[in-house]
């Protein structure tokens, strides 16, 4: 048996269990303000032009605390940690070359699309938060079949 290693000491004993709903939690809030910063987009893109169009802060920071917490996850369960960093990270380049894109669209003064990519990214990281946060609702069907 391999000795549990806790890295970070007292931030392991206090966010070790809780981790899953944290990250769950992030998920939920960063697809609250993907929803923000595109209505956000859409309005600077029609009231100043394409040049107005810029980041929204709160999407921003939900970007950074999610990526930060998936990695700090990875210290704590390797596995799931790995596939859940993988996949806010692949969430977040999805995000930041959709924003580009809302940028070109704004100086062809054309509408403004949803971030297709980014949502699904998201839809994807939100799946596979759900599945190791709440696994304990599926576990006895899933030990029935598997």
């Amino acid at each position: 048996m391999l000795p549990s290693v806790t890295l970070l000491g007292p931030l392991d004993a206090v966010l070790g269990d809780l981790m899953e709903y944290v990250l769950l939690v992030l998920v939920v809030a960063n697809l609250v303000t993907r929803g923000i910063a595109h209505r956000s987009h859409v309005r600077q893109a029609a009231q100043n032009g394409a040049d107005a169009v810029t980041r929204h802060p709160a999407h921003v920071a939900s970007n950074v605390l999610l990526i930060l917490a998936s990695f700090y996850y990875t210290t704590l369960h390797q596995h799931s940690g790995v596939v859940i960093s993988v996949l806010v990270v692949a969430m977040f380049l999805s995000d930041f070359f959709e924003f580009e894109a809302r940028k070109v669209e704004a100086r062809r003064d054309v509408d403004l699309e949803r971030p297709k990519s980014a949502i699904a990214a998201s839809v994807l990281v939100l799946l596979y938060a759900a599945y190791i946060s709440l696994f304990f609702i599926i576990e006895p069907i899933w030990s029935g079949v598997i």
